[in-house]
């Protein structure tokens, strides 16, 4: 399928897990894609010429504001925007009765603040030219609350209710605003987050198997096609019937 050809897609985070497959999910379906991240993503052979990757830390407001200039000064406008940086506390997760409020910042900044400040670069954009797709990324740990992340939930749940807020804001103007709410997906996070909370997921995991993070990726691309032109506001959880909302 070439659905997104010419389309221009900006993701946070992608040089990696989700994010990346995700990515590469975009270009094979020939859209031109922008991925910020710390490092470095190596591009397809198939997505020479429409792949551009910029290296920088995206809670870092200027280095944002920065890249988004230069993406968009390379490929024309975003058409979708896939915010999928976040992280939880990982080596420093702990019961909330004995966290720091360190973590707790560390956590909010990167998960919550990181999506409302690449939104509000993007989405005046969208409502402006009538048109646009953008894909949050939550978790479902925001529905669950899971032991030893209270401040991802936290975050991830604010993920939600601003998806929400936009959506209702931008939906007159064609722009569609969702959130995907992974469950257990095999990614390098999952090598830093304590065994026992891995553990306990799969358990409670109907499907009883950690999924892919291409599972993901077709979800995605499915909300930032023209097919998902009428869902908006919505919560999708992906997580092997973990959660059913």
């Amino acid at each position: 399928m070439r659905r997104f050809a010419g389309r221009h897609v900006l993701i946070t985070a992608g040089a990696g897990g989700i994010g990346a497959a995700t990515a590469r999910r975009f270009a094979d379906e020939g859209a031109r894609v922008s991925v910020l991240d710390l490092h470095a993503a190596e591009a397809p052979d198939e997505a020479e010429g429409r792949w551009l990757s910029l290296a920088l830390d995206c809670t870092d407001r200027a280095a944002l504001e920065g890249a988004v200039a230069e993406a968009e000064g390379t490929f024309g406008p975003v058409d979708i925007l896939f915010n999928n940086l976040g992280q939880s506390g990982r080596e420093r997760a702990s019961l909330f009765c004995e966290s720091d409020e360190e973590v707790w910042r560390f956590v909010t900044e990167i998960s919550l603040m990181s999506t409302l400040r690449a939104s509000r670069l993007i989405a005046p954009g969208m409502k402006d030219r009538g048109r646009g797709r953008i894909v949050n990324m939550s978790s479902d740990a925001a529905l669950s609350g899971d032991l030893r992340l209270a401040d991802y939930a936290s975050a991830k749940m604010g993920v939600i209710g601003f998806t929400r807020a936009l959506a209702m804001e931008l939906a007159p103007h064609g722009v569609t605003v969702n959130a995907v709410c992974p469950g257990a997906i095999a990614t390098e996070a999952h090598k830093r987050i304590p065994r026992e909370t891995l553990d306990a997921l799969v358990a409670a995991t109907p499907a009883g198997f950690i999924a892919a993070p291409e599972d993901v990726a077709g979800l995605v691309a499915y909300l930032a096609s023209d097919e998902a032109r009428f869902i908006t506001g919505q919560t999708v959880a992906i997580n092997g019937g973990r959660n059913m909302l």
